[in-house]
């Protein structure tokens, strides 16, 4: 065995590679994206060839993930938690069909919305699904529930979630890990396809096993090595159920050994008789949970209606936002020096396109032509470009998820909004934002589309964009005129050719895409940076 420091990212990364895994499926999104960087990067994945690209979206990750498992490999699929949003659909399902070899989807969520647009709690997704989620609360139970969790869907014929938290995923902590992987595991090919086939008859059976499988998955989560209960010195205590990194604020007070009666849940559904039990010896019970009440919602169910039950629906914790060691300090009742508050003379730095951005020059030559048209509205997308409904530029008027600004500008259009037009990235383009231009195109919408493409997934990171040098073709394909898909360099020096096809192209009654392509200014610079060490060695 051996220590290393790693970030629960890259934990979940090397222990899957360790388990056995033959490759991962992932889209970009942050806090989750340096999983598969790290698989990417890791001697040992190239020595194996272990796949490792990135997908389109996060619906195409768990279905080629499930297609592998259906082979017989053991894979995870990897994403932020709006991105199970896109993969719902084949996820759900995923628990009908069941897998063969073992699967696990590892989603991070980020509660107070460091780089999200909400913070929703994937653990809903696992109920939802009546699958088993695993939610580790340091990074070497991240390590270690990646071996654990194959070797239990591959047992109980179940997909697993692993759900981790911003906090978790970024952090670093001393791991110690195997000095030799497990060589890769292939089962053989399934073959049932009564199981795999979700016509309604196969789907009502399968429904059935799977609601018939939950009392096991809640006595298997009872006895995982990985829920504790730690008793109290004195007697009927208050009693604290910490989930996942909750247990880690918890027994980061001195105090709270032996102080407390300690339920320690890192594996759901949840373990309703040590619940009662932690009840029954507590005078209290306070829910320690990064996220949404998820648990102390449910427990109130399982208690009586009168029973003392406190979290963030009561106020001891916040409700919205991420836990702090401060807070849960609080709600334990230990007050102290808090730490971890800003300083009031500490002004905030809101996030700005890069100098040198080509989406600066898009913005700039977009709001020089919007002005001459005082009913027009821009419909934006996820991505840097996001960063255009600030200042200096304010050019956005919306932006709610993947792959909208195409479907809300054309909704706009259809209701006599004019101009109407959207601006979408490269990658978000490819992952979400081509079904929208088809019903564009279909409708035969009178809507301006720009694709600001700077030939990366440049948000987290400058990962490989599944677009990059096809989308004039995409467009083509999709049915846009050809002398309507325009080609542009965003630079201040063509700023008069970019608004004069940006005027053009308003006022041509039927969908029109220009493409501003320059390369993202990071890729670039370390591109060069690389170049010139290559030049001295």
């Amino acid at each position: 065995m051996e220590k290393k420091l790693l970030l629960g990212d890259e934990a979940i990364a090397l222990g899957a590679i360790h388990a056995g895994i033959r490759g991962v499926y992932a889209y970009p999104g942050t806090p989750s994206t340096e999983i598969t960087e790290y698989i990417q990067q890791h001697p040992l994945a190239r020595e194996r060839n272990l796949h490792c690209t990135w997908c389109t979206n996060e619906k195409t990750a768990v279905e080629a993930a499930l297609g592998a498992s259906y082979a017989g490999a053991r894979v995870i699929a990897c994403m932020k938690h709006v991105g199970l949003n896109v993969a719902a659909d084949a996820f759900v399902n995923a628990a009908i069909t069941g897998v063969n070899g073992g699967m696990i989807v590892v989603v991070a969520d980020d509660p107070s919305m460091h780089s999200s647009q909400n913070e929703q709690d994937s653990r809903f997704y696992g109920k939802f699904s009546m699958i088993t989620t695993l939610e580790p609360s340091t990074q070497q139970e991240a390590y270690d529930m990646m071996k654990y969790g194959f070797e239990f869907s591959e047992r109980e014929k179940l997909p697993v979630l692993m759900r981790i938290v911003m906090r978790l995923a970024h952090s670093r902590a001393a791991v110690t890990v195997k000095e030799k992987a497990d060589p890769i595991k292939i089962l053989p090919c399934a073959k049932d396809t009564a199981s795999w086939v979700l016509l309604p008859a196969n789907s009502r059976r399968k429904y059935a096993d799977l609601v018939k499988q939950q009392p096991h998955l809640e006595n298997l989560a009872a006895t995982t090595p990985y829920i504790r209960y730690e008793h109290a010195k004195e007697n009927n205590p208050m009693g604290i159920l910490a989930c996942g990194i909750g247990y880690n604020y918890v027994t980061e007070q001195k105090e709270a050994t032996g102080q407390f009666n300690i339920l320690k849940i890192t594996q759901y559904p949840l373990p309703t008789d040590m619940i009662r039990r932690l009840a029954e010896e507590s005078s209290s019970i306070l829910v320690v949970e990064d996220g949404q009440p998820f648990v102390e919602e449910q427990i109130k169910g399982i208690l009586s209606a009168d029973y003392p039950v406190k979290g963030r629906l009561t106020g001891d914790l916040p409700r919205t936002g991420e836990l702090t060691p401060d807070c849960v300090a609080e709600a334990m009742g230990h007050h102290q020096e808090r730490y971890f508050d800003i300083p009031k003379n500490v002004v905030g730095r809101p996030p700005a396109l890069c100098m040198g951005c080509g989406h600066r020059d898009v913005y700039a030559a977009l709001n020089e032509v919007v002005k001459e048209y005082p009913k027009a509205r821009v419909f934006a997308d996820i991505g840097c470009y996001t960063l255009g409904a600030l200042p200096p530029f304010r050019a956005i008027d919306t932006c709610l998820d993947m792959g909208a600004s195409i479907t809300m500008a054309k909704g706009a259009a259809d209701v006599g909004v004019f101009p109407a037009i959207a601006v979408i990235g490269d990658s978000t383009f490819t992952h979400s934002g081509m079904t929208g231009l088809l019903d564009a195109v279909n409708d035969g919408a009178q809507i301006t589309i720009i694709i600001s493409d700077n030939l990366t997934t440049a948000m987290t990171g400058g990962q490989d964009s599944a677009g990059t040098n096809k989308f004039e073709a995409i467009c083509l394909g999709i049915g846009v005129e050809p002398e309507h898909v325009r080609v542009v360099v965003p630079l201040p020096k063509n700023m008069e050719e970019i608004t004069r096809i940006l005027r053009e192209e308003i006022e041509y009654k039927g969908v029109s895409v220009i493409i501003p392509r320059r390369e993202c200014i990071q890729t670039l610079n370390r591109k060069l940076k690389q170049k010139r060490v290559e030049q001295k060695l």
